[in-house]
Parts: structure tokens; sequence; C-alpha cells
């Protein structure tokens, strides 16, 4: 009876995406207007694969607030449990163009005060998958409300998912953000995270074997680390190693939002029985689709 496939939990901001590809955003003249968040644009791509998503987030109340949630809306993400704030602004992100690793800066407000009525019991029983991510996690009182609520998710048997986006510039306090995403992983949640997530994170380079050592000890089943153009390598606790070659792409046009339609995916792909290989297959073909600005994802399913 459950009518939500991913519960996605987080920031629903706008991304001010710079024009010139590869250029800095000192050196950037001129920014589009998106929708953005990592967890919106999953439950936004969530959507346009024919899955039930559902947001749970805090905008202002203000044009920006109402111009994200009206995107969400046509897009076919049920809004009913996001909530606009009267008191804050809807939080936004500068972003230079890239081909590489996009440079930003994040000016937060609304996307921070996600509360606790906003997940309630009902909510959590309607849903299979809860998603969220380090950038969600980094400030409270949303990291108290999407913390406590994966533990209560669990318990009613949800699958956890995280995508572990740490920057050190939205989230300061390293060891704050390690003892949280411990925690998070105690709750066996399926685990995205890139290279220079891993960088980041430890605040040094870390071998393959390392990383999945650290988070299946913590207590995560599946650990799925993105290389970029070197493919991706999934550690499964049953299955074991999973590697893929990245696909070959003449024609990149902007890696914003690549690593998010990836886990869009994947958890399209464990959602509906796909074995590990097929599940990395997927989701890097609609990442490709992503990072070369192709509309019809649908066509590959």
């Amino acid at each position: 009876m459950k009518n939500i496939d991913i519960l996605c939990i987080g920031e629903t901001l706008i991304d001010f995406i710079g024009n010139e590809t590869d250029a800095t955003l000192q050196q950037t003249t001129g920014y589009k207007r998106l929708l953005g968040g990592s967890p919106t644009n999953v439950a936004f791509n969530a959507a346009k694969l024919g899955l039930r998503a559902a947001i749970v987030s805090t905008v202002g109340n203000d044009g920006l607030g109402h111009f994200a949630l009206r995107e969400l809306e046509q897009g076919g993400v049920n809004t009913q449990y996001s909530r606009t704030a009267n008191s804050s602004n809807t939080s936004i992100v500068m972003v230079s163009r890239s081909t590489g690793t996009p440079d930003f800066i994040a000016y937060r407000d609304a996307d921070v005060h996600i509360e606790d009525y906003q997940l309630a019991d009902t909510v959590l029983q309607n849903a299979h998958v809860y998603h969220t991510t380090c950038f969600a996690l980094s400030k409270k009182p949303a990291q108290h409300t999407i913390v406590t609520k994966a533990k209560r998710a669990k318990e009613l048997g949800l699958q956890l998912s995280i995508d572990l986006n740490y920057s050190d510039r939205i989230w300061p306090d390293r060891q704050e953000a390690m003892d949280i995403i411990q925690l998070y992983c105690s709750y066996n949640p399926l685990i995205k995270i890139s290279e220079d997530d891993c960088f980041r994170i430890f605040n040094q380079e870390k071998s393959e074997a390392f990383i999945f050592d650290y988070f299946h000890s913590h207590g995560a089943d599946t650990v799925c680390l993105t290389k970029g153009k070197d493919g991706v390598v999934l550690s499964d606790r049953n299955t074991g190693i999973i590697k893929q070659d990245a696909q070959r792409l003449d024609n990149i046009h902007d890696t914003t939002g690549a690593g998010d339609a990836f886990w869009t995916g994947f958890l399209y792909a464990r959602l509906k029985g796909y074995n590990f290989t097929d599940t990395l297959t997927l989701a890097q073909k609609i990442a490709s689709l992503k990072l070369q600005n192709i509309k019809n994802w649908e066509t590959i399913l």
C-alpha cells in the first residue's frame, strides 16, 4: 500500500550556474537560475523516470521558493511534506560551469529548517527508500531531524540511502561530520561516495580497500565509489567487489548534477530488483545522459 518509492530529505535551493564553461566563479559574468539541491535533484530525476518521488525540505516564502516548488510539482514530485518558512529566505548556491569538479559558494538559510513534524510516521510508513546527503546533515535543526527520523525509518523497514557529498566549506567541523556519518552508517544505508568526497572526508587520499572497510565496519553493507573517468567500484558484503569502466563521452556539457543522476539510476535499479552489475550499468547510462545534457532518459529503461 506504500505510495512513495523514494522519500528525499534535504535541501531544496536555487542553483545559479555560470554561463561560461570552465570559468572560475571570479571569471563568470552571468548565471542561469535552476532548481537545485542534491536530494531535490534525485527526487526530480526519479519522477522523470516514472518513480513516485517525494521531497521533504524547507524553502522561503519568497519568489525563489515559489519557483522551486512549482518546478518540482510540474515535474511530478510530491511536495506536500515540504514547507515554506516566512522567517527565512530560500537558500541559493552559486556554481561554476565545469567539465571537472565545479566550484561553488553556498548562501544558506531556509534549507536548514527541516522539522520533525514533516517526517511523521505516517509519511515514513508510505515510503520504500529514505534518502539524504551530507549537505543536508551539516546544519541543525535539519541534522537532528534527519538523523532521528532515519533511525525511525530503519525501524519501520525502509531502505536508507545517503550521498556522502561532504565539503569542509559546508561542514567545517570534520569531527562532528564523522560522528554523524558513522551514526547514519549504523542504519545500513546504500552509500554513494566519490573520490573527491573521500579526500575531503578523510583529509587525505585513501585506498579503495580502506574506504570500503571503513564504511562496512560502521554498518553499511553496500558502498558505491564513483571515480569519474575511471569508472565506478562497488563493494557489497555479500556480493563482493564489482568494477565498471566509465562510458566514453565525446561531448561533456557540464558535470553539475551528474552524481545525482547516477544515484537516481542506482536507486531506480535497486527498487526494480536489478542485480548490482546491471544497476551500475543503468546508473552510468543515466549519468552520461546528464553529462551530455540529453533530456529523454526514459528511452533507456
